[in-house]
């Protein structure tokens, strides 16, 4: 029986081998980033709840640490939406430590954190990955899209209240949008934000993958060193990840590289790769066929060309 919420492990440029945990469905969360490589949200929630079946998920999280947990570096909650409004994510993290002696991680929108109870789920994992693109109202509303109004200061009070207490490892992630949130004044902004919360460590990424609108970019020369400059020590994240996708517990590599395409879009030369010991057609063939099938659609940026799942929502030109 094929996987429904667990995927690969895929590389990953933070944490290595990924086992990927999806407790949500697709593009369910309280964000619309711009940047989104999944496209534009299509389900816009705040509500904490158990939206896909927790037993389910452990028991998939059991068969696959039994039968690759060797090659995995990571159990990494992810998904294709907010993992925290997963109302039973802390009981799924406590069941992934129990299926395997592998740290477990969390990459989380960070919005929620102003709640006791995700507080209290976080704390759980070995690695909290919270995004922090801004900290000025204005830019939160135009990067993140968040649902309502939700104040930016309630998040970054909430981060700063986990950090008082959280004992694992805290590493806070910032994509910069060229024109958005990477001027002088933004990235003082966001500088302050951080020395408040306290991250081990801060990722800076710039988007490599296709957004969800085609206007984003990533920032140019001067934009990066303006952001080494001000955020100080952190971690430049500009290049494309590398290694092999798993095609374990699937029939055929193809519904591997669609359930995968889900939630992480892959380049034209990983795909190949993931098809490439299919038997019976060649690679192209099977991706060509996927493609007119709708089971995947192609998606080009910055001279690259992904595949992204066919359902996902991306704006092909800028009609403002």
């Amino acid at each position: 029986m094929p996987y429904q919420h667990v995927y690969g492990p895929v590389p990953s440029r933070r944490l290595g081998r990924s086992l990927g945990v999806n407790p949500i469905p697709f593009k369910t969360c309280n964000y619309s980033c711009v940047y989104c490589q999944l496209g534009r949200t299509s389900k816009m929630s705040h509500e904490r709840k158990d939206w896909l079946d927790p037993e389910a998920i452990a028991g998939e999280v059991d068969r696959s640490m039994a039968t690759q947990g060797e090659g995995i570096d990571f159990v990494t909650f992810v998904g294709e939406g907010e993992p925290a409004l997963c109302k039973s994510l802390g009981w799924l993290i406590d069941r992934a430590k129990e299926a395997a002696d592998v740290p477990v991680a969390v990459v989380t929108n960070g919005s929620l954190f102003y709640r006791d109870d995700v507080r209290d789920d976080m704390a759980r994992a070995d690695v909290v990955m919270p995004t922090v693109d801004a900290a000025d109202q204005d830019i939160f509303q135009r990067i993140n899209r968040p649902y309502g109004r939700l104040p930016v200061g309630d998040m970054i009070d909430g981060l700063v209240k986990f950090r008082d207490r959280y004992e694992g490892r805290l590493w806070a992630e910032v994509m910069l949008v060229a024109g958005v949130n990477d001027t002088e004044a933004a990235l003082l902004d966001l500088r302050r934000a951080l020395d408040r919360i306290r991250p081990d460590r801060v990722y800076v990424n710039a988007p490599i993958r296709p957004p969800a609108e085609p206007w984003v970019k990533p920032p140019d020369a001067e934009g990066l060193v303006r952001a080494h400059a001000i955020l100080g020590e952190t971690v430049f994240i500009d290049h494309a990840e590398s290694g092999t996708f798993s095609t374990e517990g699937f029939a055929d590599p193809a519904e591997a590289v669609q359930m995968i395409v889900r939630r992480h879009p892959m380049r034209r030369d990983q795909i190949l790769e993931t098809l490439g010991t299919m038997p019976g057609g060649s690679a192209n063939g099977v991706l060509d066929r996927m493609v007119s099938d709708g089971q995947i659609q192609r998606v080009d940026y910055r001279g690259q060309t992904y595949f992204a799942t066919g359902v996902g929502r991306f704006k092909a030109s800028d009609d403002g």
